[in-house]
């Protein structure tokens, strides 16, 4: 469990320095938002979850295992989720790429531009 707590943590708190980010708690989960927008949900129930929208890397996000579109219609619009739990160690610099992706799909433009493309 301390895996998912440090993971989540280290999500957490990069999505939490991209510009204007906040946290808000709509039904005990973190939803980190910019401008009102969410741009990733963190959960870390016995699991570590994230889910971002990838409006370019969505397919190739697709082909792995741990990855699938979001429920509730979210799936459609290019929302996806991961899932990891304790015995399988998430690539943390590619799930920091997704937020960025994420970010900068439903930040104002002039928000997005500010992120670099290295995240």
């Amino acid at each position: 469990m301390d895996s998912i707590e440090n993971w989540f943590g280290e999500l957490r708190g990069f999505g939490l320095g991209l510009p204007e980010a906040i946290e808000d708690f709509p039904w005990g989960h973190s939803a980190l938002k910019v401008r009102g927008k969410t741009f990733a949900w963190l959960t870390k129930e016995g699991e570590l979850h994230l889910t971002v929208k990838l409006p370019v890397s969505r397919d190739f996000a697709e082909l792995f295992d741990f990855a699938e579109p979001a429920g509730y219609g979210l799936g459609r619009s290019g929302w996806i989720t991961v899932r990891f739990g304790p015995d399988r160690e998430p690539d943390l610099d590619l799930l920091k790429r997704w937020i960025v992706e994420s970010y900068r799909a439903v930040a104002p433009k002039k928000l997005g531009t500010l992120v670099p493309d290295e995240g």
